[in-house]
């Protein structure tokens, strides 16, 4: 194939040529415990449909599954089970605790990894590491639940059950032969020194749209049941053929010879609730088959909706088989006699398309590079949530009681494919997350990305009142403006790639941010003086209290990262309506508007407006939240965390070309210098009329700036050998205690787990290193260096005598953000250190994990441990890495 035959179908797709993208790893890796699933009185999704149920009820919002495909409306569903003969369930499903059972919050208990990926789905690659022992299910709860918030996590390695190498590696390979026609490998490599035995079942079902009372499906688009039923092929035998009425018929064959089995998916009422069930075949037939010996759990001559092919294996010690599977939308006369071709042609496209854009990193950066991308791609997933419906309840399953949970979010209606933080940990999408996680998916598939930015401003996701949809937890929450960010960010390496500038994403998106903007001054700036609320922000436990919660005894929090989002928001729009005046001058008028708001939350923010409180502390050099009590009067929280930081992310250049171009703008600029001095003290000229720079607009001003970064740079406050802390390590010896109501609560420095079961304690914004603020704080930093030019310098570290420029800073923090996923000088990778068998085994070597933060001082990867959703942004540091490299040879 051409070396370019990936960008040919993505090129097909977004021309919707050809539907390359319609099949892809759109199931979740969990859908029990999730809120769509909840219609429980309590609303409390972990214990209204626990892991115990995922096996024997129907799901009402999406399917989940092991390795999985499915269409990307989810009709029709393919994924892999297996048995090793001793489990008590068959393992349909990625085990976890609930947030109940977990020590720190909910948690995947399970050793799997993405391994490769091309943005079509074309060529997908998924590893898991299936034990031949028996499951530990109880251990792993009852350890867990006993263990404290201050003991780690309990984890399945810790257990045995990997130990000398009893276990199975599955390696599972996807590749398209045409957009929906499918080639799936597996492998099964015994790597133990005994023989061990695995029942394997592909299998192939249907989404549930029949069972909730409505003629034509919850969606009105499925006017009758699909059917499954056996097939059989003259060379290959047992096959499965299945018709759903909204994508037509697939076949689904096997080169192994094997056992059709026909079940349905539907819910074991018996089971479930101790009422008379009443179909015959149900959704956990597969395993009262296969695990309990219930001949009669599945159908032996009808159809269904649930269908597996099953073969059973003996695998000699340390051997390899595998088998080939096909779905088709066409029947084959011999499925397989072009199957190793194409699975070998598409492994080539996938090579030739990534060698392309790591062809100046070395072998361990294409292949962590490599893997990150494939974490991006396969923590897509069909998000169905319909909540109008949900709200209801449907005709078969009515709400037994009013539910309080996005009362006022009727209208919204996802049924997309939307890019997860992690489809275990959190299968559902959070807006700030997807902000980031589509500046690394524009690394590799840019129309994705600018899709997924534009979907969340329309009309049936956006609230009336201009709030993006948060997540399912509460939409109404309120998340980190960064939308803008993202977009303008794409918009310009789109540009800067192709050449052809995309004003229409660009203008539409503008357009609704427009409302998004207006309803962040209207509803997070009560009191109107340009400082800003807005809850805790994404930042979970980092504050002494729970900043999304009413503060005990009234009052307000003047937020300094709410207040640093929106000048940053600012400073994006103004950035975004200079880039559109370019095209059509009419833009200069809004432009000039989000710079004279700038100015004013600027001003405000430093307490120089009619406000008179300031977050800025001169004493200590630094920004903080200030809570306004009705008793005591203003008091600042000095918390020195990343709230404080948040500052040094607003900061824009004007470049001379701006003025020169846009003379409407350029005059209004000058008359704010000369009218409004008082507004424009945060404003550093670099010349506007001789110097090519242009202006720098900052919210801080240079001794600030300075400050800043030496306590940023500061390896005994927020420099770690792995990037930024989230909490300055000046808490570790000295906490910081505040008394509210009488009681009094503290922050201490935890560089680890969390300590506090504030939101849950599964995230820790006091102390681990997280990439996404990270990224963004370096990006600013690239913005000053630019603007300031290499004269000026800073002391890096400090306390190490060594001044060097800014760019030396930002390449550095690069490079240290990198190192998490580099062997160290012991062979150890920091992000895996805590894993004996990374260290030990050689069947986990190359195998990277990208986890939702890391430890403040060791790096140790914590919290989801596939978050490759913002974590995915590794992908981008390490290409701006090498840039700079490049640039400075």
């Amino acid at each position: 194939m051409s070396h370019n035959a990936e960008i040919l179908r993505l090129l097909d797709a977004k021309r919707k040529r050809k539907k390359w993208r319609m099949w892809g790893p759109y199931l979740s890796e969990r859908s029990w415990g999730t809120v769509r699933e909840d219609y429980s009185a309590s609303e409390d999704p972990w214990t209204y449909f626990p892991h115990d149920h995922a096996a024997r009820r129907a799901y009402r919002w999406g399917e989940d599954g092991l390795a999985g495909f499915s269409d990307d409306r989810q009709y029709l569903c393919f994924a892999f089970s297996f048995w090793n003969k001793k489990d008590p369930i068959l393992k349909e499903r990625l085990f976890g605790l609930s947030a109940w059972e977990g020590n720190h919050g909910e948690d995947v208990k399970e050793l799997y990894f993405y391994l490769d990926g091309l943005p079509t789905h074309s060529y997908m690659r998924y590893l898991y590491k299936y034990p031949h022992q028996r499951f530990p299910y109880n251990e792993l709860v009852d350890k867990n639940q006993r263990a404290g918030k201050a003991a780690p996590e309990y984890e399945i390695e810790d257990t045995g059950v990997f130990d000398d190498k009893n276990y199975f590696d599955i390696d599972i390979v996807y590749a398209k032969a045409a957009p929906d026609d499918i080639v799936i490998r597996y492998t099964i490599s015994n790597r133990s020194s005994r023989a061990a035995e695995i029942s394997v079942l592909p299998t192939l079902w249907f989404r549930n749209t029949w069972s909730w009372g409505y003629p034509k499906g919850p969606d009105g688009d499925v006017e009758k049941k699909p059917i499954l039923r056996r097939d059989r092929h003259p060379k290959y035998g047992a096959s499965l053929r299945a018709v759903h009425p909204a994508i037509g018929t697939y076949w689904l064959y096997q080169s192994v010879q094997a056992e059709a089995l026909i079940t349905d998916n539907e819910t074991n009422l018996q089971y479930c609730f101790g009422t008379k069930n009443r179909r015959k075949y149900l959704k956990d037939g597969f395993h009262r088959f296969l695990v309990d010996g219930e001949d009669a759990a599945v159908s032996r001559s009808g159809g269904g909706t649930k269908g597996a092919l099953l073969s059973s294996l003996e695998l000699q010690p340390r051997s390899t088989q595998y088998g080939l599977l096909r779905m088709s939308a066409k029947r084959l006369g011999d499925p397989f006699a072009d199957a190793e071709e194409v699975l070998a042609e598409r492994e080539a496209d996938a090579h030739a398309f990534y060698a392309e854009q790591t062809k100046t990193f070395t072998d361990e950066e294409a292949l962590m590079y490599r893997q990150a991308s494939a974490g991006m791609l396969w923590n897509k997933q069909f998000f169905y949530y319909d909540v109008g419906q949900w709200l209801k309840g449907d005709p078969s399953q009515p709400r037994t009681a009013p539910v309080a949970r996005n009362q006022d979010w009727g209208h919204l209606r996802n049924a997309d494919v939307i890019s997860m933080p992690d489809k275990w940990e959190f299968p559902w999408y959070a807006s700030w997350d997807l902000a980031f996680h589509c500046i690394a998916l524009g690394s590799i598939d840019m129309d994705f990305a600018k899709k997924q930015l534009v979907l969340f401003t329309r009309e049936w996701y956006m609230h009336p009142n201009g709030e993006l949809p948060a997540y399912e937890w509460s939409l109404g929450d309120v998340n980190p403006p960064v939308h803008a960010w993202s977009a303008l960010e794409l918009y310009r390496r789109d540009y800067e790639k192709t050449g052809h500038p995309d004003l229409y994403f660009l203008e539409t998106i503008f357009h609704k941010l427009l409302l998004n903007f207006t309803c962040w001054v209207n509803r997070r700036d009560a009191a109107g003086r340009n400082v800003f609320e807005g809850g805790f922000l994404g930042l979970d436990n980092i504050g002494v209290f729970d900043r999304s919660k009413p503060l005990p005894g009234g009052g307000s929090l003047l937020q300094a990262d709410a207040t640093s989002w929106m000048a940053l928001y600012c400073l994006t729009m103004l950035e975004t309506a200079l880039e559109l005046a370019k095209f059509r001058p009419s833009y200069q008028d809004l432009a000039s508007k989000f710079l004279e708001h700038f100015f004013r939350v600027g001003r405000s923010m430093k307490g120089r407006s009619e406000t008179e409180f300031s977050l800025w502390d001169e004493e200590d050099g630094f920004f903080y939240d200030m809570l306004l009590d009705p008793e005591g009067g203003p008091q600042p929280l000095k918390i020195r965390s990343l709230v404080g930081l948040m500052p040094l992310a607003a900061v824009s250049i004007i470049s001379q070309s701006s003025f020169f171009n846009l003379p409407y703008f350029h005059r209004r600029f000058r008359w704010l210098l000369k009218n409004r001095p008082e507004m424009a003290d945060s404003l550093a000229q670099l010349g506007l009329e001789e110097s090519p720079g242009g202006a720098m607009i900052s919210l801080l001003s240079g001794d600030q700036l300075r400050r800043v970064l030496h306590r940023m740079l500061d390896p005994e406050e927020f420099l770690s050998p792995f990037g930024i802390r989230s909490l300055s390590k000046y808490h570790d010896a000295n906490p910081y205690s505040f008394v509210l109501s009488e009681e009094v609560l503290t922050v201490a420095y935890e560089a680890g787990e969390s300590l506090t079961h504030m939101f849950g304690g599964n995230s820790n914004w006091r102390g681990p290193v997280w990439f996404p603020l990270n990224y963004l704080l370096i990006r600013a930093i690239d913005t000053y260096s630019e603007a300031l030019g290499p004269e000026y310098t800073v002391e890096f570290p400090v306390g190490s005598g060594t001044f060097v420029p800014l760019s030396v800073v930002a390449k550095e923090l690069r490079r240290r953000l990198l190192s998490l996923f580099k062997l160290d000088d012991t062979g150890v990778m920091p992000a895996l250190s805590s894993s004996e068998l990374h260290a030990k085994d050689p069947h986990f070597s190359g195998l990277y994990l990208f986890h939702e933060h890391f430890h403040g001082d060791t790096g140790r990867g914590l919290g989801a441990s596939h978050q490759t959703g913002w974590t995915g942004l590794v992908m981008n540091i390490l290409r701006e890495y090498r840039a700079h490299e490049a640039s400075s040879e």
